[in-house]
């Protein structure tokens, strides 16, 4: 018989595993302000898994929400940079070319990105916006449930099902109506720090045409 003990000790290990340790730090509401992105296109909601390309288990889930303006919510994420400020795990200014930076920082050698959309009324978006930034930061291992908490308070979200594991989340998400799915893959280095440092040479470029 399997020692019960050694079993929740492995479950632990798995979870910690999943999300990251990262520290939510909090930029100031000025800069939140200066760096809010109203987007054009129809109210919607993403989802993010971040899954492991040897075992196939989800390690990361974030959430993009369309509403009054652009916001990835993040807990407990791993990939910060000055061009999206947070607070509280929600990551402000989101561009199609920081959503954009966002996906392709989380693909690389060793992870894909399962990008699941669905579109929604604007009231069911903007009460998702206010849950996630009302939430607070998220302790590490916890993104999936942290996700499907705001997201079973939501009207035709009746699918999602509470689970501390990101694919399960994602086969949740999976049935409801009118959803679309893309797999990400990207062979880049698996250290997230070189897409950043990629990124701010993009951005120099720019800047200076």
């Amino acid at each position: 018989m399997r020692n019960p003990r050694v079993i929740l000790a492995l479950v632990a290990i798995a979870l910690l595993s999943a999300c990251g340790a990262q520290t939510a730090m909090n930029a100031p509401p000025e800069v939140v302000s200066r760096a809010a992105y109203v987007h054009g296109g129809p109210t919607a909601i993403t989802l993010y898994t971040m899954v492991n390309n040897r075992s196939g288990s989800g390690a990361h889930s974030s959430i993009m929400i369309n509403a009054s303006q652009r916001v990835i919510f993040d807990p407990a994420g791993s990939v910060r940079h000055k061009a999206m400020p947070e607070r509280d795990d929600v990551l402000f200014g989101i561009t199609p070319a920081i959503a954009d930076f966002y996906a392709r920082a989380h693909a690389r050698e060793t992870y894909h990105v399962v990008i699941q959309r669905v579109e929604v009324p604007p009231e069911v978006a903007e009460r998702a916006l206010q849950l996630a930034i009302s939430n607070g930061a998220v302790s590490q291992a916890q993104c999936a449930l942290s996700i499907t908490r705001i997201l079973s308070q939501l009207p035709g979200f009746e699918p999602i099902r509470s689970t501390w594991f990101p694919n399960k989340l994602s086969e949740s998400f999976a049935q409801l109506p009118g959803v679309t799915t893309e797999r990400l893959y990207e062979y880049d280095d698996d250290d997230k720090e070189v897409a950043l440092e990629a990124f701010d040479a993009e951005e120099l470029v720019t800047q200076n045409q």
